[in-house]
């Protein structure tokens, strides 16, 4: 499927090992006719190329609020969030906004735009109750989270770096193009 050139898709990045990799979604997206912005978590800017990345969207990776004189990024179309963390999954379902990337995510979850999250948890994590619910709360209000059989499974503890390699960033492309195509 392809997408609908001129859109534009924010793509949210956690602190998580295939984040060094989001280049990845960005080409992808970019070879579908998305306009990517980058959104990084302020634990994900010690996985990034900040120069490269940039230089592949043509923008500023953004990791906090812009000050009054700086210019507003563009309004999305959909949101991405790969890899999403157990941290971040948690907060956004209690509606926690304490980082510019958790606010824009908040705020996006509200509008009439596909948010698609792609975790990246280990089985332990990921069986714990708070984050059980959070993935509940979040399917409740509209939000994609690809986690369970058929989507993304997370990983025994301690073999996170053993899934970068693997880690599906087109399955999140794929659904938001899916959730665009529905409405």
């Amino acid at each position: 499927m392809t997408d609908e050139p001129g859109r534009v898709l924010s793509v949210i990045v956690c602190g998580a090992g295939p984040a060094a990799d989001v280049g990845t979604l960005v080409k992808l997206a970019q070879q579908r006719g998305w306009t990517v912005q980058l959104i990084a978590t302020p634990a994900a800017l010690d996985f990034l190329d900040i120069p490269a990345l940039q230089a592949l969207t043509g923008a500023a990776v953004r990791d906090s609020y812009r000050s009054p004189d700086e210019p507003r990024s563009q309004r999305a179309d959909a949101v991405i969030v790969a890899p999403a963390t157990y941290n971040t999954i948690c907060k956004c379902a209690l509606g926690i906004s304490d980082t510019y990337a958790l606010g824009i995510l908040a705020e996006a979850v509200s509008l009439p735009i596909p948010v698609v999250i792609l975790p990246f948890v280990n089985s332990a994590l990921a069986s714990r109750h708070p984050f059980q619910h959070s993935v509940e709360q979040l399917r409740k209000e509209g939000v994609r989270v690809l986690l369970g059989p058929g989507e993304f499974e997370p990983h025994p503890p301690g073999t996170g770096g053993q899934q970068l390699d693997t880690f599906p960033w087109q399955l999140a492309l794929d659904e938001t193009g899916r959730l665009l195509g529905a409405t």
